[in-house]
């Protein structure tokens, strides 16, 4: 059965850092790219990083790049999200899935499989 689990979200100030975790389970992490995505209170779901093992390419939304880095360690079979010099804007549940096309695709229908999402906050 094929499982993502996040966790690392947490409160923080503006300016903190946060590292998140995406666990995978039932599969093999290397064979697919997996993306980043965050949804705040009423607003759609956005793809925030991505990365892959087709091109060894990563992705990152602007709002995010120099400042959220993305990586992987196939041995543990995760993927993190270190986000630093967070900002109130930051605040959303954070969401882990994978692309079985291991291409980062810009579309959200293509990601197939979804944890439940870790909550992230910045505030003061």
């Amino acid at each position: 059965q094929v499982q993502l689990v996040e966790s690392g979200g947490g409160l923080v100030h503006p300016g903190g850092s946060l590292r998140l975790s995406c666990v995978a389970s039932g599969f093999t992490l290397d064979d697919y790219a997996i993306g980043w995505f965050r949804q705040a209170p009423g607003k759609e779901r956005e793809g925030v990083s991505c990365i892959n093992t087709r091109h060894v390419g990563t992705y990152y939304v602007d709002s995010v790049k120099g400042r959220f880095t993305i990586s992987r360690d196939n041995y543990k079979n995760t993927v993190y999200l270190q986000m630093n010099s967070l900002k109130p804007e930051d605040t959303a549940v954070y969401y882990c899935a994978t692309d079985p096309q291991n291409y980062c695709s810009d579309r959200i229908i293509d990601f197939d499989s979804w944890g439940q999402g870790t909550q992230v906050t910045v505030s003061s």
